[in-house]
């Protein structure tokens, strides 16, 4: 069974997500926690979230991917934007626990000129200070964009390196992101998978992001394109999601689309997924 989702929103609730998931073809979705540019949080109904259980039990749903705000970066330079980075993802780990079986997604964050060692330090310093949970909680390999850590298989394995709870640690690759930042998944998968599981270990890997680029190969530019309309292509993404080493991998659409698009991507993929 192809496990796929694309982001959505929850303004209206857990279970208005299910059903609208359920209706484009999904069997799971990602979601922000919070305001994905600022911090504000809305409270979670335990009837609500006990009435999407209940439904994603019944219609064979997998957990869903929680990603957390843009505006949390572990690795500032200013120590008041890193206590708000711990607060957040101290907090939206809290509250997953009412969502058994999630992932907690986040980006590196951006070190601002102190260096990728830097900010490697104060990433593995915020997670080492998080108190016990049981979200396993995903770095995002990034696009490499700026002064972003996690452009590299080695600048994500010196935060696992560092950190103490590595139980609960796991990645999520996005193709958009390893291509950007230099990695030739449309013409090289098994290598890049091969260097992945040297450096990290694939069975670090959790989730996948299918996106498209707008860019050339190591551009380090980021930005997102619709499935089989960018640089990455269409034969890239059938490979990726029939292949032995991730097929069986949540995946989850982050492409320029609203709900009729994603349906439409949704049917398109589960047409190239090989049912073993």
């Amino acid at each position: 069974m192809l496990k796929i989702g694309c982001h959505m929103s929850t303004a209206k609730g857990f279970a208005d997500v299910g059903r609208t998931a359920e209706k484009i073809g999904a069997n799971s979705f990602q979601f922000f926690t919070r305001n994905p540019r600022g911090g504000s949080v809305k409270e979670w109904s335990d009837r609500d979230i006990s009435a999407y259980l209940a439904f994603a039990d019944s219609h064979g749903f997998v957990p869903p991917l929680a990603h957390a705000p843009y505006t949390l970066n572990p690795c500032a330079k200013d120590e008041a934007l890193r206590k708000f980075a711990f607060e957040t993802m101290e907090d939206d780990l809290k509250r997953l626990q009412k969502l058994p079986g999630s992932c907690y997604n986040f980006h590196p964050g951006s070190h601002v000129g102190q260096g990728s060692e830097k900010g490697i330090e104060y990433i593995a310093e915020m997670l080492n200070k998080l108190s016990d949970h049981s979200t396993t909680i995903l770095l995002e390999t990034m696009a490499g964009k700026g002064t972003e850590v996690g452009r590299s298989f080695e600048e994500l394995r010196a935060i696992i390196d560092k950190v103490e709870n590595k139980e609960k640690l796991g990645v999520c690759l996005d193709t958009c992101h390893v291509f950007d930042s230099g990695y030739d998944i449309a013409s090289h998968l098994d290598e890049v998978l091969e260097e992945f599981h040297r450096v990290i270990g694939l069975e670090r890997l959790k989730a996948v992001h299918l996106n498209d680029s707008m860019n050339v190969l190591g551009s380090r530019k980021d930005r997102h394109e619709k499935l089989g309309k960018g640089t990455i292509g269409l034969d890239a993404f059938a490979a990726i999601i029939n292949h032995e080493k991730l097929r069986d991998l949540p995946f989850y659409l982050e492409t320029p689309n609203e709900l009729d698009g994603y349906a439409d991507e949704i049917a398109l993929l589960k047409k190239l997924y090989q049912e073993a």
